[in-house]
């Protein structure tokens, strides 16, 4: 059996303010012709399928033509439900989805329901589609089950997978949506609301005896092992996501479980760029031609942070979604200015507020004035 891992669609989601409904509709419409040219029978996504719990019509038409193209295209699609969905709302006429090769798995109270049964030339195989178990909601539908974090939550799942294999043995395959010892997400794959570190992280021994591990919720391909992977997802939602490729993972099972893992690449609508230094110097700079189309991202170094930055890069780069001002990497802190504040006159204090905000000090133009202002202030205290 051959399967398509991937996870992380968050139909609905927006770039920086700038929808992205038609750049995935574009990539998940590639899906049908990597079924058919790599013979893929079943396609996983493991969770997070929608962005919004409650997705707008043109999200949920957008999704429901891309799950009947892969379907015409002769594969079974298996989704789980991520923190992002409403299991209830995505769920809806699950059993009826079933019968047409469709299977949603939502239910975190329920391990019978997560188990889709297939068959190959090999025997059985038991997809597990394990929905996003939030531990808050676990802990009140089964106070006797002890779980305190993310972690114990996914021992309990497993625990039930495990068992369930013990009384029906097949090779299996498991869908996760969590955040897996290991991960090298730094601070550019992680989701929005996750925490890389203490108890929400669920260790990879908890993924022990299933074949394979497809794992969501990171935006960027991963190996943990062999076996325990993110496909990522198949859209840039971030800046941060910075991993360029994006696609998902061909996973084949032999008769005797896991037998190859290759990645299959999806196109990418817009590239991200990152462009840093001053203003004018990368308006001029001709080691960014060729990236005029791309998603970009602007650090500005300027002294003082230029007028109308962004509709001056937009200028070069239509599609410029961030600015920041890095400014000067000198400037002094607060309690060296308060310190000076006592010490100075008022032309002098004008002088470093300068300095503490744009990196240097007035011109001598600037002095001219600030005197003149200073002067003027001085007269109309004394008149009073």
């Amino acid at each position: 059996m051959r399967l398509l891992h991937t996870s992380d669609w968050h139909v609905g989601r927006t770039f920086h303010g700038a929808d992205t409904v038609d750049a995935l509709s574009a990539v998940l419409a590639e899906l049908p012709g990597i079924v058919r040219r790599e013979r893929i029978d079943v396609v996983l996504v493991a969770g997070d399928v929608f962005d919004s719990a409650m997705p707008a019509g043109r999200h949920v038409e957008a999704l429901t033509r891309a799950l009947q193209q892969i379907r015409d295209a002769g594969a079974h699609v298996v989704l789980s439900s991520g923190n992002h969905d409403s299991p209830a709302r995505l769920g809806a006429n699950a059993g009826f989805a079933r019968a047409g090769g469709l299977h949603l798995s939502t239910a975190a109270t329920d391990p019978a329901s997560w188990r889709i049964d297939l068959e190959d030339e090999h025997g059985p195989v038991a997809v597990f589609a394990i929905p996003y178990l939030e531990p808050v909601v676990l802990r009140a539908a089964m106070p006797e089950a002890g779980i305190g974090a993310q972690a114990d939550a996914m021992r309990w799942a497993m625990d039930a997978v495990r068992a369930d294999l013990g009384e029906r043995p097949a090779r299996s395959v498991v869908l996760a949506h969590c955040f897996a010892a290991g991960v090298a997400a730094d601070d550019d794959d992680a989701p929005r609301e996750i925490r890389a570190g203490g108890l929400d992280v669920v260790p990879l021994s908890a993924f022990d005896g299933v074949d394979y591990a497809a794992l969501g919720h990171i935006h960027s391909r991963q190996e943990l092992r062999r076996a325990v992977r993110y496909s990522g997802a198949p859209l840039h939602y971030s800046f941060r996501e910075r991993s360029p490729e994006r696609g998902g993972w061909i996973v084949d099972l032999g008769a005797d479980g896991l037998a190859d893992v290759a990645w299959c690449g999806f196109p990418v609508p817009r590239a991200l760029t990152q462009v840093r230094g001053e203003l004018d110097a990368l308006l001029a700079d001709e080691r960014f031609d060729g990236t005029e189309e791309h998603w970009v991202r602007a650090v500005l170094t300027d002294a003082a942070m230029p007028l109308d930055a962004m509709r001056r890069l937009q200028h070069r780069w239509p599609h410029c979604a961030q600015v920041e001002w890095a400014g000067s990497l000198d400037r002094p802190d607060v309690a060296s200015v308060r310190e000076r504040l006592q010490r100075r006159s008022d032309a002098e204090v004008v002088d470093d507020f300068l300095a503490h905000v744009r990196g240097e000090g007035a011109s001598e133009a600037e002095r001219a004035l600030v005197a003149e202002g200073l002067a003027r202030v001085s007269a109309a205290a004394a008149a009073r």
